[in-house]
Formats: C-alpha cells, sequence, structure tokens
C-alpha cells in the first residue's frame, strides 16, 4: 500500500471516529434533529413529516423485494430466473429523500443519516424469520481503506442494536476489487462481480444468514455474495436491505 493511500484511509477512519464521538456528545446534550428537514426528531433522526414522506416499501415480491401494487411469493422476474437468495426485505424505494439519505452516509459519513436507514430496516425486519447471523456486504480492503468504513457493516451493526441480534458476523470477504456496479449495466454487473466474494470457515450448525447492505438494484452483487455463502454450506439466505432501487 502506498503511503498515500494509507494517510487517506488513516485520517477517514480517525474523522469517522470523531464524527462518532461529536454525534454522540451533542446527542446527549441537544435534542436529535431531523436529518432530512432539520426539525425536531425522534429516536430515528426522522420528524414524523418527513419518515411519513419517505417511499416505504409496503407491498411486492418477498423473493427479492421488487416494490409491487401488492405482494406476491415470486415476481416475473423471480419465475423466470429463480434468484439464488431466499427471502428479501427492504424498507424504502431508492430514490428523492431515500437515495439522500443513502448517498450522506455512504460518501459523506454521515452516521445520523445511516442510523436513520438503520431504524427503517429495524422496523420491516422485525416479523421477518429470524437468521443466525448477520452478514454485511464486504468491500475490497482498498475501497474501505479510502472510504474509512463499510456502510453495509455499520448499517448492520445499528440493526443489531435496534432488534437486539442477531450478531453481526464479517463471513464474507472480497477477494478482487472491481469497478462501481452503479456505472455498469445490468448484464455487466453480473460479469463484474462473479467470482469476487469468498466465505470464510462457517461456524458449526450456522444454516440461516442474513445479507446486509445499503441499497438492491440488479440483485447482482447479493446473489454473488449468496452462492458464495451457500457454497460454503449455509442453507438459507435472506437479504436485509436499507432501499430497493
Amino acid at each position: 500500500m502506498g503511503s498515500g493511500l494509507l494517510s487517506k484511509a488513516a485520517r477517514g477512519l480517525v474523522n469517522l471516529n470523531a464524527r462518532r464521538v461529536v454525534d454522540q456528545a451533542l446527542a446527549a446534550v441537544w435534542p436529535p434533529r431531523c436529518v432530512l428537514c432539520g426539525d425536531h426528531a425522534g429516536g430515528d433522526n426522522l420528524c414524523d413529516g418527513c419518515r411519513d414522506d419517505l417511499p416505504w416499501v409496503t407491498t411486492g415480491c418477498r423473493r427479492c423485494a421488487e416494490p409491487l401494487p401488492r405482494t406476491v411469493a415470486e415476481c416475473g422476474g423471480c419465475l423466470r430466473a429463480t434468484p439464488p437468495f431466499d427471502a428479501a426485505w427492504a424498507s424504502v424505494i431508492y430514490g428523492g429523500a431515500a437515495a439522500s439519505l443513502v448517498h450522506r452516509f455512504k460518501f459523506s459519513g454521515d452516521l445520523a443519516a445511516g442510523r436513520a436507514l438503520a431504524d427503517a430496516l429495524a422496523a420491516r425486519v422485525r416479523d421477518a424469520d429470524r437468521p443466525q447471523l448477520l452478514v454485511p456486504v464486504p468491500l475490497h480492503w482498498t475501497r474501505q481503506w479510502r472510504r474509512g468504513f463499510n456502510q453495509a457493516e455499520l448499517l448492520a451493526e445499528d440493526v443489531c442494536r435496534a432488534i437486539d441480534g442477531p450478531p453481526v458476523h464479517p463471513l464474507l470477504e472480497r477477494r478482487r476489487r472491481t469497478p462501481a456496479q452503479s456505472a455498469l449495466s445490468a448484464g455487466r454487473r453480473r460479469v463484474n462481480v462473479r467470482g469476487a466474494f469468498a466465505c470464510r470457515p462457517i461456524p458449526p450448525g450456522l444454516s440461516h444468514v442474513a445479507l446486509v447492505d445499503d441499497v438492491m438494484t440488479t440483485g447482482a452483487t447479493l446473489a454473488e455474495c449468496t452462492r458464495a455463502l451457500k457454497r460454503a454450506g449455509v442453507a438459507r439466505v435472506d437479504l436485509w436491505v436499507a432501499a430497493r432501487a
């Protein structure tokens, strides 16, 4: 690793930890403010109005979380090509205020925005079958060093606290660095992440996990992570994502 990359990564980690300390100190002294409009907020960092205005996923495909006018076991896409994961839960539709929360959390290290997303996801999955572990989608180590954190890992930790478990475990690792999925077509996304993930040795008796990520678009990354987990012997893999595009 070059000295420039190391120093940038170190600054990112220090800045993130400093933001955590300041954020916790401010929350102890002043009432929380809505991360979207600045008004008085609840414990999820959103006011009632902004929370109500979010594009919540209320009905859709149980298999891939595609938002639909009604809830179905499998949508047309899942019937045509069955995904490797077994179920999916998403809290909001990606776009507008929801996209703003994701971008501020992911690219600006806005932890309050991240907690708002995590609390929304926690509320969505309270009725889901409880997995044994939460597995965050990993970043390649170079990208995580540059960013200073893995947004999926922070989401998983906040969801774990909100619903009192299951524990978070870094079961997956990213073998190689890949171009950002957001710049690629659906077909290119599948090729881009093929073979990019590996599963560490699974704990004895582990059969059911939930993959956690911030956004699901085509599902190519989450599908490839699922294949790695199932090759290692995990029987059931659910998806818990903050936003569904």
